[in-house]
Order: C-alpha cells, then sequence, then structure tokens
C-alpha cells in the first residue's frame, strides 16, 4: 500500500510538484489571458468573479503552492506537494461515493498521450463495482479551433475514456488522440446523452475543458490540472468543480501509476 509520504516522495521524484518543468513566464501568460477572458484559456468556463491577474496568482499560490510574488517573471515554479496529496485524498473521496452510489459517469481527457492510463483505470475499478461508464456521441464530430484554425475532430473512446482525433484518423496503438483544452467535446457527450434519453453522469472525471466545460453545465466534476491551467481552480473556488488536483500533467505516463493505485486504495476500490 502506498502512504501518503510514500506518494509526497514520488511526486517530488517525478517532478510531478516540487519544481516543475512549466515555465513561470508561461505560468503568468496564462494567468493574464484568463483575466482578459480569452475562451482558449476559460476553458469552458464563464467566471462568476472578475479575477485580475493579481487575484488569480493568489488563488493558485494558495491552490497549487506557486510563487505569490509577481515579481517573480522568469524561471522554474513550484506546485506544492502536500496540496497535491490533500487533493488526490478528496478526488478518491468522491470516487468512493460514486461506487457506493453505482452512479453513472463519463470520463474524458485532453492529455491522452500523458493520461489516458491514469483515466482507463479508475473507468475500469468504477465499472467493475456497478457503475456505468458512459460513451455518448461516439463517432460524433466536433469542430475545435486549434493554433491551424478550425479543425474537424472526431469523439472517440478508448479503455471508456473520451478523447478527440482528427477527423479520418484511426486508433491503431499509436495515436490515443489529441491535446486539447477545449470544452466542445464534453458540451458534444452531454447533448447527446440528454438528447438519446440515456443516463447522464452523476460525475465526469478527467482535465481541461471536460471538467470545466461539465462544471459549467452544472455536472458534478473532478480532475486534474496544471499550474497553468487557473481555469480549474476558479473553477473549485468559485464552487463548480468539486476537486482540482494540482500537479504536472505533462511528464511520462507511467509516472502517474503510483497516483492511480493511491487514489484506489483510498477509495476503497483496488483491484
Amino acid at each position: 500500500m502506498l502512504t501518503s509520504g510514500a506518494l509526497r516522495a514520488h511526486l517530488l521524484a517525478a517532478r510531478l510538484a516540487g519544481p516543475v518543468a512549466t515555465p513561470r513566464e508561461e505560468i503568468l501568460r496564462s494567468y493574464r489571458m484568463f483575466a482578459e477572458r480569452d475562451p482558449q484559456y476559460l476553458i469552458g468556463l464563464d467566471p462568476e468573479g472578475r479575477w485580475t491577474p493579481g487575484e488569480l496568482l493568489t488563488l493558485m499560490a494558495d491552490r497549487c503552492g506557486v510563487s505569490p510574488d509577481p515579481g517573480y517573471r522568469t524561471g522554474r515554479d513550484l506546485i506544492n506537494p502536500d496540496r497535491t496529496v490533500a487533493a488526490l485524498d478528496a478526488f478518491a473521496e468522491r470516487l468512493a461515493i460514486a461506487a457506493v452510489g453505482r452512479v453513472p459517469v463519463l470520463f474524458g481527457t485532453g492529455h491522452p498521450e500523458r493520461l489516458l492510463g491514469f483515466y482507463a483505470t479508475l473507468a475500469s475499478a468504477l465499472s467493475a463495482v456497478g457503475c456505468r461508464v458512459l460513451t455518448p456521441a461516439y463517432g460524433r464530430c466536433v469542430d475545435i479551433s486549434t493554433r491551424f484554425g478550425l479543425r474537424t475532430h472526431t469523439l472517440d473512446y478508448v479503455q471508456g475514456v473520451a478523447v478527440v482525433r482528427p477527423a479520418g484518423a484511426r486508433g491503431n496503438g499509436r495515436m490515443t488522440g489529441v491535446h486539447t483544452h477545449s470544452p466542445l467535446p464534453v458540451r458534444v457527450a452531454l447533448a447527446a446523452a440528454a438528447d438519446g434519453g440515456g443516463p447522464l453522469p452523476a460525475l465526469v472525471i478527467g482535465d481541461h475543458g471536460w471538467v470545466c466545460g461539465a462544471g459549467q453545465l452544472g455536472v458534478e466534476a473532478i480532475g486534474l490540472a496544471d499550474a497553468d491551467d487557473p481555469a480549474v481552480f476558479v473553477g473549485e473556488a468559485e464552487g463548480r468543480v468539486s476537486v482540482a488536483v494540482p500537479l504536472d500533467d505533462a511528464v511520462r505516463p507511467a509516472y502517474y501509476r503510483p497516483l492511480t493505485r493511491y487514489v484506489l486504495n483510498r477509495a476503497c476500490l483496488s483491484q
């Protein structure tokens, strides 16, 4: 069994927390763009508050552990591992509640190349105890804005986890999906579930637009977020995201496996 102390040590060793790779200048830029309400940084959230860059920095220092010093402009920043462990405990608690209630759940990720295995293992564990893992809008087209302009993608599910692929691409084991922050996939999925008369998810588990998009629509959402994803933490602060777990979301996929084991054990879902 992985203890909280061992998990904390792993977070630091794997650079999931502590000094992380996300540059300070990138972090501050994301706060500025969120404050300006750039849709690419809101990722589906419509903030109730005004949220100046300074207020966001204060929030993120509290929730993530980044430096609160506005004069610190360049270099590496920090994620506090104790905050990560505490958030993973809260995340596990929500999983346990879902498992006991056998509620329908929806998984989705904008970081499939890194986080697919984390979510897929959780989906399997919840399915094993009777939760229905939903796959609405499978194969549906979604037009997403990218740095290359508007591109058509399709919504796919890999081991119960929603991802998006470029239109025409097939899952072949070499391409699990594309990186996206867009909330459009979760909106399409939730609309399809409602239109089809099937169950709506009682809980959405994911990251980026999956969490913020679901929370904005009133569906309970929990997920992972990096220090340059202020929208997820603002959503938590404003009550539309139940749990936001601060960590680096772009390290090697294998580094997330101990987190999966820890969460499943805490949720009494170890297989």
